[in-house]
């Protein structure tokens, strides 16, 4: 069942559980987009007889779960877009690391390049073509020692929403996240649960102008470490 935070005309804010995509998935795998206009059509939220408007404003990745808000009008959606790109949308993250950071609180400023296919993202050097900057600031909250080492829980401000960026910039940093079969030689084959979860997003409502802001706690995985 759809879990919903919050909606009105204009917008519909939702939990995203991982493993599932965020906008329409290929196949008949199960996304966000279809669950939403299934929604919109058993609440009569929408015109009958015609398929529901839903507009994707941002993406998780399919393992990453968190609050995600969706546009239910045009107007709406070109609102809230622009919020995206003059980053006056707030997103925060929760991730578990392997290692500990060196600083309890830092910014990382990297340049990311996507892979031919589009399936992974590295670090690069400053004007290497198609390369584009990432940033984010991290506040380490507690620190844990396992047999696999120690493990940090961190909370995350993405300033900049590039391909993989959360995932390949800690990796990049030496802290790879916890159960990340991507970008942890750790995990490569396993099932583990990525520790990363989109816990707080706020933004301005596309109508009236309200400052909005939404947030869920981490659970399941590596976070149960730290309950």
């Amino acid at each position: 069942m759809l879990n919903v935070l919050y909606e009105d005309q204009e917008i519909i804010v939702v939990v995203k559980p991982a493993g599932v995509e965020s906008q329409a998935a290929k196949k008949f795998a199960p996304d966000m987009l279809s669950e939403i206009k299934k929604h919109m059509v058993i609440h009569k939220s929408c015109t009958p007889g015609k398929e529901p408007y839903v507009a994707v404003i941002h993406r998780l990745d399919k393992p990453v779960s968190g609050v995600m808000v969706y546009a239910k009008t045009k107007k709406a959606a070109a609102a809230l877009s622009e919020q995206v790109q003059n980053r006056k949308m707030d997103k925060f993250y929760e991730a578990v690391l392997c290692g500990k950071p060196v600083n309890n609180v830092d910014n990382f400023v990297d340049y990311l390049k996507k892979s031919v296919d589009g399936n992974y993202s590295q670090i690069v050097d400053k004007g290497e073509n198609e390369s584009k900057r990432a940033e984010l600031s991290y506040e380490l909250l507690k620190t844990v020692e396992t047999e696999a080492g120690v493990l940090s829980h961190v909370r995350i401000h993405l300033l900049t929403g590039r391909h993989h960026q959360i995932r390949v910039q800690f990796s990049g940093h030496d802290l790879p996240l916890y159960g990340d079969g991507r970008y942890n030689p750790m995990f490569v084959g396993k099932r583990e649960p990525l520790a990363l979860c989109a816990v707080s997003q706020a933004f301005d409502h596309p109508t009236t102008g309200k400052r909005m802001e939404f947030s869920i706690k981490p659970s399941g995985g590596a976070f149960r470490l730290f309950s």
